[in-house]
């Protein structure tokens, strides 16, 4: 049931083979495994930051970004770390780059929203910098 005192409906996904797991987690009975085991594929042991948050955090934006764009070859993303911050930067030519910032930046604050809630995964504080 849902907040509002109706019953929780989900969206059928045709690509979904399997329907959810009992997490409710996305299942693919092709794969044989619950999607949920790529959201995080890391153990965490709480000691601080992931060694490999910067490079998922880089994959993350390379990914929404090149399928953004017309030209996916001209998207660059460069990460760096310094302890428990990643600083991410997104470099597309000028004439893509309202694609990618979209209007009113509703694009550029839906990625960088994608970006904070992934590097709190990883325990770290992501930031996006997006350039011409």
């Amino acid at each position: 049931m849902d907040l509002h005192g109706g019953t929780e409906e989900r969206l059928h996904d045709p690509d979904l083979e399997g329907g959810y797991d009992e997490d409710g987690a996305p299942f693919d009975d092709e794969a044989g495994e619950s999607y949920a085991a790529y959201d995080n594929g890391h153990e965490d042991d709480g000691a601080g930051p992931s060694l490999d948050a910067a490079e998922r955090l880089r994959s993350l934006v390379a990914y929404l970004a090149t399928n953004l764009v017309d030209d996916p070859d001209a998207v660059e993303v460069e990460t760096r770390q310094r302890g428990g911050s990643v600083f991410v930067s997104l470099r597309v030519p000028e004439e893509e780059l309202g694609k990618v910032i979209g209007r009113g930046g509703r694009i550029a604050r839906a990625i960088r929203t994608a970006l904070t809630i992934t590097g709190s995964r990883y325990n770290v504080r992501a930031s996006l910098d997006i350039e011409d």
